[in-house]
């Protein structure tokens, strides 16, 4: 059984060896790729969060863009801001590739042409878009990476490979939750008050502070109660602070 860390670091390794291939060999490696995903629970699980209720559809007529410059016309990709939305955008688009619904060729001609060569197009899109993507898994497993020597504790089947999957998707979906409070209706004390107590959820989720996780995540359910922010259905986070401080 492998350990967090050698699964994230299995993952990122295809990430490298994806960014560092010729360019015929890209489709390979992006199926490659999502094995990886696929034969990790941890991460499975962590994409299956992110991208559970993520509008890919819409997303794509926000993030693949025709401009014109006044001489030809120029597409362009624009990655969401957020981490969670940012993820589960780049898995979703890596999907498509694999499954052939779009061309990864014709993707590369349309959004990231530079000098007439596949060569360049395709390292142009490495450059965006998988290094995006392990910027985001390297900040998410920070701790597990850090740490020095073989992780054990998740071989033997301790709980720390539960709380950092569990922490892992937390810290999306708080990321999630920030996004949608800062384009509320809420006035702008109220929304820096929901964004002080989200981030300091976070934080306690990375040292582990079931405690204060609790209090935190009590606090910040009351004040949804209370300010009732417009268009927020779902307690999809808090149902995952609940199986994190159980």
């Amino acid at each position: 059984m492998n350990s967090v860390k050698d699964e994230v670091k299995d993952f990122l390794d295809k990430c490298e060896e994806m960014r560092s291939c010729k360019f015929i060999m890209a489709t390979t490696k992006i199926r490659d790729l999502l094995k990886s995903i696929v034969n990790s629970s941890e991460l499975y699980e962590l994409f299956n969060t992110v991208v559970s209720k993520f509008d890919y559809s819409a997303a794509k007529r926000r993030c693949l863009l025709d401009g014109n410059n006044g001489v030809y016309s120029s597409s362009y990709v624009v990655l969401p801001d957020t981490m969670g939305e940012r993820l589960a955008f780049i898995f979703c688009l890596l999907a498509e590739f694999d499954r052939d619904e779009v061309n990864f060729n014709a993707f590369l001609r349309r959004y990231y042409m530079r000098d007439g060569s596949y060569y360049s197009s395709y390292h142009a899109f490495c450059d965006e878009i998988i290094v995006s993507l392990e910027d985001i898994i390297r900040e998410v497993y920070s701790e597990e990476l850090g740490k020095k020597g073989p992780s054990y504790s998740a071989d033997f089947g301790s709980d720390d490979s539960v709380n950092s999957e569990q922490s892992g998707s937390i810290a999306l979906l708080v990321d999630r939750e920030k996004d949608f409070i800062s384009r509320s209706s809420l006035r702008s004390e109220d929304r820096i008050a929901a964004d002080k107590i989200l981030t300091c959820l976070a934080a306690a989720v990375r040292t582990g502070d079931k405690e204060l996780v609790e209090a935190l995540a009590f606090g910040y359910n009351y004040f949804t109660a209370l300010f009732n922010p417009d268009g927020r259905e779902e307690d999809a986070l808090f149902d995952a602070i609940g199986n994190f401080v159980e």
